[in-house]
């Protein structure tokens, strides 16, 4: 655990059923003109992004939209929703989908007033000295947490490269956690994005980082989600499983942005950069291969966390309870119909060709040094051999 901390969170965030309301209020709050709203297809067929402008028009506030954005945000659109920006003169931006609409706002918010390409800014090489574009994010999934954290995760496409960017600019303005706007998830998405919020409040919890304010939050959010993620994948109406998933993934996310987060995540950047596999879901194919790889160094950790998530080893002693932390994880796999990388298809051959890549990019990321186990490449290596047919029985 740190000997020093600093916590740090958006400016405001409102949270609960019918949230989405106090869009103007915030907006006013700002003294904004015109908002870039950046969304993605799917959120536009949905109609947030509309409720949004609605909202905003009934206070006289001008609206322009880019919704290209896809499951795994690319550095085009960070240049092309800028450009958009200013050909429309805007003067504050709207985030409504996922993490990668959100990323990718947070990423035209930086470069907007600080200038250059994303990726200057990944690992502290350009660092943003102006203050960004004001920036409200709103997400419509109980997961990513990137409302409330000051990340951005973006790849460069040259390089096939996912890049971890971390700069308090980063951090939104305003975050708006609504659970109505998450019913509409399916179910594959509710399953990824609830085990990518579990798996950051985990790591949160275990990282060397950690600190009293962030595993207040983690431990919150673990029995949030823990109680209540299969009941939203398996019944998405059921509003009580939705609020609590919601407020779960956002103290996660608040977590995670403090503490940081550990070798899960810095391996799950490369295969998502590399095989397009979405962020919580290559999270989801990793985090039990992880556990038991970092079991014999975080047995007091992991054993908390076993009578978190499984509360019948609340008697236990801690290896046992360690044991079932990771035992619960694994069944709650199953239970999501989480796939292995194998089950996803992604080729054995052409995993195999680039795991030396991963595993160094994995390292590159920052992320493992945190892991209370701090692996080598050739650790980093295996593991991912390991968990190409991992089995979660």
């Amino acid at each position: 655990m740190a000997s020093f901390s600093t916590f740090r969170s958006p400016k405001t965030i409102c949270y609960g059923a019918g949230a989405l309301e106090k869009l103007g209020d915030i907006v006013e709050d700002l003294r904004c003109s015109k908002a870039l709203i950046i969304t993605d297809q799917i959120m536009m067929k949905l109609g947030y992004p509309e409720q949004c402008r609605k909202i905003l028009e009934d206070r006289s506030i001008g609206c322009a939209f880019y919704a290209e954005v896809t499951s795994e945000p690319v550095d085009h659109f960070v240049t092309d929703a800028l450009a958009i920006y200013k050909q429309e003169r805007c003067d504050f931006l709207v985030s409504v989908g996922g993490g990668s609409c959100i990323d990718a706002a947070k990423a035209v918010a930086v470069v907007a007033t600080n200038g250059g390409y994303i990726g200057d800014y990944m690992g502290l090489k350009k660092i943003a000295d102006w203050p960004p574009v004001p920036h409200i994010a709103i997400p419509t999934t109980a997961g990513t947490g990137s409302e409330a954290t000051d990340a951005t995760i973006i790849t460069d496409t040259t390089n096939d490269v996912k890049m971890m960017i971390k700069q308090p600019a980063f951090a939104p303005d305003a975050a708006i956690v609504d659970p109505v706007l998450t019913v509409s998830s399916p179910k594959s998405v509710t399953a990824a994005t609830g085990v990518d919020a579990l798996c950051h409040a985990i790591e949160s919890y275990l990282s060397s980082l950690a600190h009293p304010m962030t595993d207040t939050l983690a431990v919150s959010a673990m029995r949030l989600i823990s109680a209540n993620i299969e009941t939203a994948y398996n019944n998405g109406k059921e509003m009580g499983a939705r609020e609590a998933m919601s407020l779960g993934a956002l103290q996660a996310g608040i977590a995670f942005s403090n503490s940081s987060v550990c070798l899960v995540h810095g391996m799950s950047r490369p295969i998502g950069a590399l095989f397009h596999v979405p962020h919580g879901v290559s999270n989801a194919m990793l985090l039990p291969a992880v556990l038991e790889f970092s079991r014999d160094s975080c047995t007091k950790r992991l054993a908390d966390i076993g009578r978190i998530i499984a509360p019948a080893n609340n008697e236990r002693a801690d290896e046992e309870a360690a044991d079932a932390a990771i035992a619960a994880v694994k069944k709650l796999c199953r239970n999501l119909r989480i796939p292995n990388i194998k089950a996803w298809g992604i080729e054995k051959k052409a995993f195999d060709r680039v795991i030396k890549k991963m595993a160094g990019d994995a390292l590159a990321s920052g992320s493992p040094a945190n892991n209370p186990k701090v692996p080598s490449q050739k650790e980093i290596e295996k593991l991912y051999q390991t968990c190409y047919d991992y089995d979660f029985s």
